[in-house]
């Protein structure tokens, strides 16, 4: 397999994070990006061969574009975008008040907002070197669960999203997306409570770890025949759950 170049949002810690040293091992060139994390990213990029930071906050339209652009001028090309980057407000689906409309502004602005203007931004590049992109959703958005009511609609959002966006960027461009379930990460690190009843409840017994992830989002971005596709990571709790 030849080179990649593989941009990946918020991929200074957890998922992203995983992912990117998973491509990076495949011989990928990885950008690195987050939006406010820059000595973290730029030191993952000097410690990773070949691989670029580019900082860039995809909520804000002229980010996008400029990280697109700052990719293609440094490595000419872009093969793979992973939409990582995320936002979250972690509120009691009871607690309606708490839920507020800046907080479904706030969350939507990155998770639904932010990926389909980085999206749209990354088409061209990604249609002239007939690539891919891999959303990353969450069991929350096909399950009514999660962190808070808008989290979990940002991320059925994003899904639907995932599949339209399949259906007319095809062929030059896949589309998919992973659902992660409870995955151990920093923002999950005090979810002990959770963490205890996916591992009682779940078939595999155990919550996720960021490898498994990446383990799903490198081969959705490399299968030529997957498009339009969310594919559930979770250790079967949603078959029981």
């Amino acid at each position: 397999m030849t080179s990649r170049v593989v941009l990946v949002t918020g991929s200074t810690s957890g998922i992203g994070l995983a992912t990117a040293k998973r491509f990076a091992e495949s011989g990928d060139t990885v950008v690195f990006n987050s939006a406010r994390s820059i000595e973290a990213g730029e030191h993952l990029a000097e410690a990773t061969p070949g691989s670029y930071y580019v900082q860039g906050d995809i909520a804000v339209a002229e980010d996008c574009q400029r990280l697109i652009r700052e990719v293609l001028e440094r490595c000419g090309q872009l093969d793979v975008l992973i939409n990582n980057a995320g936002a979250t407000k972690v509120i009691a689906h009871h607690d309606l008040v708490a839920a507020n409309v800046d907080v479904w502004r706030e969350v939507f602005d990155v998770n639904v907002f932010g990926t389909w203007q980085l999206c749209v931004a990354a088409m061209p590049a990604l249609k002239e070197s007939r690539g891919s992109i891999v959303n990353v959703s969450s069991i929350a958005g096909v399950r009514p669960t999660g962190s808070s009511i808008p989290y979990a609609a940002s991320k059925a959002a994003l899904n639907h999203l995932t599949t339209l966006l399949a259906k007319v960027v095809g062929p030059e461009v896949r589309v998919n997306a992973v659902a992660p379930g409870l995955i151990d990460t920093p923002w999950t690190e005090d979810w002990d409570a959770v963490r205890g009843y996916v591992r009682s409840v779940a078939p595999l017994r155990r919550s996720g770890t960021p490898d498994d992830v990446a383990d799903v989002i490198v081969a959705l971005a490399t299968t030529s025949y997957v498009t339009g596709q969310i594919v559930v990571v979770d250790g079967g709790l949603t078959i029981v759950a």
